[in-house]
């Protein structure tokens, strides 16, 4: 049985070339434990609605991932707790596997067509 999640990870602005390494860590962990992923979106930086910590912006990272075991996410969930780069994390249980583009990534990709820049994924 298959199980479904989705992370968002909200990194300290500070740390933006700190994302791949971040990345790659939790990767690791996933496919350690017979896992893998099936979207991964940067979303890059982006204003908060409030201050955290006296931040006003983060680097914000969408991954969905697909495990075997449910113990996993708790050691994913232990992980995000005590990286000091990342201020905020959400982890979703959704009920299938995700790939497609997502809303905000889209949304992204058309402002920078119409202006003409570079579309940045992972």
């Amino acid at each position: 049985m298959n199980y479904y999640y989705e992370i968002v990870l909200m990194i300290n602005p500070d740390q933006s070339d700190q994302v791949n390494n971040i990345i790659e860590y939790y990767k690791k962990i996933i496919y350690k434990n017979k896992g893998y992923i099936s979207r991964l979106e940067d979303w890059g930086r982006r204003q908060l609605a409030y201050p955290i910590f006296k931040l006003h912006k983060a680097h914000y990272i969408l991954i969905n991932i697909v495990l075997k075991k449910t113990n996993v996410i708790k050691e994913i969930e232990n992980s995000l707790r005590i990286n000091e780069n990342v201020i905020r994390h959400l982890i979703i249980k959704t009920k299938m596997e995700r790939k497609n583009s997502s809303f905000i990534l889209k949304s992204k990709n058309e402002y920078q067509e119409k202006r003409g820049d570079i579309v940045k994924t992972i």
